[in-house]
C-alpha cells in the first residue's frame, strides 16, 4: 500500500499473502537441478571459442580500497572523508543474501525498519529510516526503492552513511543506498549459481560475459535468474525472475558507450507484523511460523519493474573527461493482504496494538495497479588542474529527474476478528473500495552540483561541495502544487600520514514536506524545507592485510509537531516545525587477515532523542522507536585446508523502544550464523559448494519493532534454515 494515500495513512497498509506450502523433497529437486545445470553449462563452454581460456572474474579488493561510485569524489574510499560500506558481489554470495535486508548484518550502522517476507526492503541508518522515494540510487542515478530489487545482477551495493546533501537534492538524513549493476569485463565470464534451502526455496542464476568484434571493442554481460520463494512461515510460496543485459562499445580511442536494461518480477504472499498485546505490556510469542495472512481470499503481492540506462563517457585529454548518463525506471505493484490491525471494530483496546486477549482485527486490503515512473538525466565534467603548488580535482554537473506515482481506488475494509491462538479462522472478504483514494503525484527536480578536492601538499586536503536544487511537486488528490529551492554545502578536511587518514566534515541534507490532510487543522500547507546538519570526525587505517575506521558523528534533524500530537493525543493537529531529533554516535569497524584467519567486525553505539518540542513537552528526551542502543556485528572465517573455509557471524542488537512514550522496550537479542565453503572442480570447471546456516541456534526473538501510522509492529526472526549453493565457473 502506498504511503502517499492520505485516506489510509492512519492504518499502515502493507502486505499480502496466500496459502500453499506443500511438502517436497528439497534435496532431490536440488540434486536434479544441479546436475542438469552443470551439464548445460559444460555444453555451453564446449561451444565457446577454443582460443580463449574462460576464467571467473573475482572481485576481492579490500573494502577500504574500493572506489565509491556514490560518494561524489574520484578517490579510494580509504582516503575519502566519509563513512560508507561497499558490499561486493562476492560478499553477497558468501552471506547467502537474497534481498537488501539480508545485507544489514554486514554493517553495524544499518538495521531493519519494517522488513516483512515478500515485501519491500526498508533500512534504518544511524537511527533514521531512509526514504524509499529519495534515498536510493542505481549507478548513481535516483530510483524508487518501493519495489523488490534483485541482487543477481549487482556488482556491489554501496551504503553511504549520514546526510547526503552533496549527493542528492532531497533525502532523509540517515544515508543513501546505491546499486551498481554488473558490466562487461575484459575477461570472459561463464558462471552459474544454484541454490536450495530447508524452507523449500530453490534458485538458479546464470552470469555470462565477454568481448567481441574488432579489437574486442564490444562487450556484453547477461544475467538471468529464477527463484522459487518460501520462508519458515506457512503460506509464503512465491517466485521471482530476473533478466538483465549490459552492453558497451569503445568509440574511438577515448570514448565508451554503455547501455543496459533490467526486467524483474516478484510474486509472493506477505507475512504481516505482529503487535503488543494491548495495554498489558506483554509481547506475543516470537513465532516465525505465525502468519495472520492466510485467508482464502489472500493474494500475492506482485512487483514488476523495467529499468535501464544509457551512458557515454568521453576523454577530452589526459586530465579531463565528460559523461552523459540517462536512466529510466517503470514499476508496477499489486499490493494485497489480509492485514491485521489493533482496533476499530471489535470493541475496546489500544489502537496502537492488538487486544489484551490476543484478538486481532483483519482488514481486506488491496491496492492494485500502482504505477511508479522515474526518469533522470545527468551531465558531468571531471578533471584536474594545477594552480602553483596546489592541485584541484574538480567535478561539475547537472541532474534533472522526473517522477510520477499513480494509484487507483483502494480496498481497506473490515473483514472480521480472529485470535492469535486461531490464526487460520476463516473470515469473509469485504472488497469495499475506499472512496477518493486514487491519486497522482508528480515531482520534477533540477540540480546543479560542484566539488573541488584541493591538495595543498602530499598529506593535507580540503574537500568542498555545493549542490543547488529546485523541486516542484503536484498532488492531484489534495489539489496541492508547490515549488522550493535550496542549496546544500559540504566541507571536509583530511590529513594523510602513511596508512592513516584523519578527517573532519560538516554537511547538510534537505527534506521537503507538505502537511497531510488526515486529522490536521492545516492540510496541504507547505512546510519549510527541513535542513538536517551533520558533523563527523574520523580516522581510517588501510594496509595490505588490515583496515579499520573509527568515526564519531552528530546529526540534528528538524521535526514537525506530527509525532508530538500523536503521543499527546492532540487531534486534529496543527502541523508545524517543532523541535528536532538529535542522533550522536560512535562507529568502529575493522578487518584483518591473520594467517589462516579472516577477521572482521563493526560496532555502533547510538544516543538518539527528541528535543525542543513545544507541542508536547513530555516527548523531549524520549528515544525514537525501533532504534537499538547499540549494534555489534562480528565475522570470522578460518581456512581449515587449502580448499575449505569455515565461517561464523554473530549479530547482536541492543534494546529499543517499541512505543513512542518509551514505556515498553524490545529486549536485546543475539543471533549466530555459520557457513562452510568447499572449492573444487566439477568436470574441469572451477566450482565452489557453500552451506549457510542462518540462526544456527534457532533462537526465538523479535528482531525489530517499527512504529508506523500510529501502530506498533513486531517482526520475529526467521527460524533456523540451511541453505546450500553451488557456483560453477568455466
Amino acid at each position: 500500500m502506498t504511503k502517499h494515500t492520505q485516506k489510509l495513512s492512519f492504518f499502515a497498509p502493507f502486505f499480502n499473502q496466500k496459502q500453499a506450502i506443500a511438502g517436497i523433497d528439497t534435496a532431490r529437486n536440488a540434486i536434479l537441478l544441479i546436475a542438469s545445470a552443470t551439464t548445460c553449462l559444460h555444453g555451453l563452454a564446449q561451444t565457446s571459442s577454443q582460443e580463449i581460456t574462460l576464467k571467473p572474474v573475482v572481485i576481492s579488493a579490500p573494502t577500504q580500497r574500493q572506489q565509491l561510485g556514490i560518494g561524489g569524489f574520484d578517490a579510494p574510499l580509504s582516503e575519502q572523508p566519509i563513512s560508507a560500506t561497499v558490499i561486493t558481489a562476492e560478499d553477497i554470495k558468501a552471506s547467502g543474501a537474497q534481498r537488501l535486508s539480508d545485507l544489514y548484518k554486514l554493517d553495524s550502522s544499518v538495521s531493519d525498519a519494517y522488513n516483512a517476507v515478500g515485501y519491500i526492503d526498508y533500512a534504518t541508518v544511524r537511527g533514521f529510516v531512509i526514504d524509499n522515494k529519495f534515498n536510493y540510487r542505481r549507478d548513481g542515478l535516483p530510483i524508487s526503492g518501493d519495489t523488490a530489487i534483485h541482487l543477481a545482477n549487482k556488482e556491489r551495493v554501496e551504503i553511504l552513511k549520514g546526510t547526503s546533501g552533496i549527493q542528492a537534492g532531497t533525502s532523509a538524513p540517515g544515508g543513501l543506498v546505491n546499486y551498481v549493476v554488473k558490466r562487461p569485463t575484459s575477461k570472459p565470464i561463464r558462471s552459474m549459481d544454484l541454490s536450495a534451502d530447508s524452507n523449500g526455496q530453490l534458485g538458479a542464476a546464470l552470469d555470462l560475459g565477454g568481448r567481441f568484434g574488432a579489437d574486442n571493442a564490444q562487450g556484453y554481460r547477461l544475467n538471468v535468474a529464477t527463484d522459487r520463494l518460501s520462508s519458515s512461515a506457512p503460506g509464503t510460496r512465491g517466485n521471482k525472475q530476473l533478466l538483465a543485459l549490459s552492453l558497451d562499445s569503445r568509440v574511438g580511442r577515448d570514448g565508451l558507450l554503455e547501455a543496459e536494461f533490467e526486467w524483474a518480477r516478484q510474486s509472493q504472499p506477505n507475512v504481516p507484523g505482529l503487535s503488543v498485546l494491548g495495554s498489558t505490556g506483554l509481547l506475543p510469542p516470537a513465532d516465525p511460523k505465525l502468519n495472520l495472512n492466510r485467508q482464502a481470499w489472500s493474494q500475492h503481492t506482485e512487483f514488476e519493474g523495467l529499468t535501464g540506462s544509457l551512458r557515454y563517457t568521453q576523454a577530452i585529454n589526459d586530465q579531463w573527461q565528460w559523461s552523459a548518463h540517462l536512466g529510466s525506471q517503470r514499476l508496477k505493484t499489486d499490493d494485497r493482504i489480509a492485514f491485521p490491525f489493533g482496533c476499530g471494530n471489535a470493541g475496546s483496546g489500544a489502537c496502537n496494538a492488538f487486544y489484551d486477549n490476543g484478538d486481532v482485527d483483519i482488514y481486506d486490503f488491496a491496492s492494485v495497479g500502482e504505477r511508479r515512473k522515474k526518469a533522470a538525466a545527468q551531465f558531468k565534467l571531471d578533471g584536474s588542474l594545477q594552480t602553483g603548488s596546489v592541485r584541484h580535482a574538480l567535478s561539475l554537473g547537472a541532474l534533472q529527474s522526473n517522477s510520477r506515482i499513480q494509484t487507483s481506488d483502494q480496498i481497506f475494509a473490515y473483514a472480521g476478528t480472529l485470535n492469535l491462538n486461531t490464526p487460520n479462522q476463516p473470515l469473509p472478504a469485504n472488497p469495499a473500495a475506499t472512496p477518493n483514494s486514487a491519486n497522482t503525484l508528480r515531482e520534477k527536480t533540477r540540480e546543479l552540483f560542484a566539488t573541488d578536492v584541493i591538495s595543498w601538499n602530499e598529506s593535507f586536503k580540503t574537500w568542498l561541495g555545493l549542490r543547488h536544487t529546485s523541486v516542484s511537486r503536484q498532488d492531484q488528490l489534495n489539489a496541492s502544487n508547490y515549488s522550493q529551492n535550496f542549496t546544500t554545502p559540504w566541507l571536509a578536511a583530511s590529513y594523510q600520514t602513511g596508512a592513516y587518514t584523519l578527517y573532519a566534515s560538516h554537511g547538510q541534507g534537505i527534506e521537503s514536506d507538505i502537511v497531510a490532510a488526515l486529522n490536521t487543522t492545516n492540510p496541504n500547507q507547505v512546510l519549510p524545507a527541513r535542513r538536517s546538519r551533520q558533523t563527523e570526525i574520523g580516522i581510517k587505517h588501510s594496509s595490505a592485510n588490515q583496515s579499520w575506521q573509527a568515526t564519531v558523528f552528530d546529526i540534528t534533524r528538524p521535526m514537525s509537531s506530527a509525532d508530538a500530537c500523536g503521543l499527546a493525543g492532540i487531534s486534529p493537529c496543527n502541523v508545524q516545525p517543532d523541535g528536532s531529533s538529535q542522533h550522536q554516535g560512535l562507529e568502529l569497524s575493522a578487518q584483518k587477515q591473520l594467517g589462516a584467519w579472516q577477521l572482521g567486525g563493526s560496532g555502533t553505539w547510538l544516543r538518539a532523542e527528541r528535543q525542543g518540542s513545544t507541542t508536547a513537552a513530555a516527548i523531549n528526551g524520549l528515544k525514537p522507536t525501533n532504534v537499538p542502543s547499540h549494534i555489534l556485528r562480528l565475522n570470522a572465517a578460518y581456512r581449515i585446508a587449502p580448499d575449505w573455509l569455515v565461517g561464523a557471524h554473530i549479530g547482536h542488537e541492543g534494546k529499543r523502544a517499541i512505543l513512542p512514550d518509551n514505556s515498553l522496550q524490545l529486549p536485546a537479542w543475539t543471533r549466530l550464523d555459520a557457513s562452510l565453503k568447499w572449492d573444487t572442480q566439477i568436470n574441469g570447471a572451477k566450482s565452489s559448494l557453500q552451506i549457510n546456516i542462518h540462526n544456527l541456534l534457532d533462537k526465538r526473538f523479535f528482531q525489530e519493532s517499527p512504529y508506523q501510522f500510529g501502530h506498533a509492529y513486531l517482526f520475529p526472526a526467521q527460524a533456523r534454515a540451511l541453505r546450500m549453493s553451488l557456483n560453477i565457473s568455466l
